[in-house]
């Protein structure tokens, strides 16, 4: 493959892996994989979550697209490297700002501020129904956001704890 045509190809599985992340995250973890999601969305003390098994599951798929890439397809294992470039992007943006899991910062202003208020509000929610802001890397305003679980609640789709304000 050229240069180009490998640029093109991790940064199309970077877009694919946000639109394929948030059909995930809204129809397998708000779904029927909400066993294992469920505790992501409750406090808890413990280091790991069994929402951490969507990671080794996505993972492992991918290694095995590294492995099928290495002796069948350039394509293929190039798109397993974009795939694990949004993985990266993700566990800093997801595990690390927002959920503050490996280091202590507070955004005070900027799409990085904007990124924390919308996965706040995702995290709004009581239990698997309803909610907003299923991606991780586009966060839409924060006031639509709050706009949009106001009209979830009024219509009993969704129950929204009282500190947002929705």
């Amino acid at each position: 493959m050229s240069v180009a045509a490998i640029i093109l190809t991790v940064a199309g599985a970077v877009v694919f892996m946000e639109v394929f992340a948030w059909w995930a995250h809204k129809y397998v973890m708000h779904g029927w994989g909400w066993g294992w999601h469920r505790d992501h969305h409750e406090p808890h003390d413990n280091v790991l979550e069994k929402n951490d098994l969507f990671a080794v599951v996505f993972g492992s798929i991918v290694v095995a697209m590294f492995a099928i890439g290495y002796y069948v397809s350039d394509f293929l294992w190039w798109f397993a490297m974009g795939i694990t470039v949004y993985g990266l992007i993700y566990t800093f943006i997801h595990d690390g700002l927002v959920h503050q899991r490996y280091f202590k910062w507070v955004p005070k202003r900027g799409y990085a501020k904007r990124l924390v208020q919308a996965h706040k509000l995702h995290h709004a929610t009581v239990g698997k129904e309803g909610g907003v802001s299923f991606s991780f890397v586009f966060a839409r305003d924060p006031a639509s956001l709050k706009a949009d679980l106001k009209k979830q609640r009024e219509a009993g789709i969704a129950v929204v704890r009282d500190s947002v304000g929705a």
